[in-house]
């Protein structure tokens, strides 16, 4: 629970750094398509930082408590922070377009995560 707590607390706190240095310090450095990608990174960033914190507030004992479908769902949601929006980060200040092919990856992990909070409110929730 304090761990995905901890984590979405964390990435959000990223998300608004990152969402700042992209719209002070690469606006007119990177080519517009960059900048695009970059906001891209910092909305999915922050989508998935609530949900991680969402996750843990529903591993408390008083809701749905440690269910090892949002642990699963939580672990996915965050390696997709890690690989979609890193992935997203690292083509926008590179410019490297393979990069772009290991984007999905995180895209797919995001679904699964998705799809086990689903699976733990069906199952488990009251």
């Amino acid at each position: 629970m304090k761990f995905f707590i901890i984590a979405g607390a964390i990435n959000g706190f990223l998300s608004v750094a990152l969402g700042a240095f992209g719209a002070h310090l690469l606006e007119g450095r990177v080519a517009d398509k960059y900048l695009a990608t970059w906001e891209t990174a910092v909305q999915y960033q922050m989508f998935h930082a609530l949900a991680l914190v969402a996750i843990g507030i529903l591993m408390s004992s008083k809701l749905l408590g440690p269910v090892s479908q949002l642990n699963v769902a939580g672990y996915l949601i965050l390696a997709g922070i890690v690989i979609f929006s890193g992935s997203l980060y690292v083509l926008s200040l590179t410019g490297i377009s393979i990069l772009g092919a290991i984007t999905p990856i995180g895209g797919v992990a995001f679904l699964i995560g998705w799809v086990m909070l689903i699976v733990s409110a069906v199952k488990y929730a009251n």
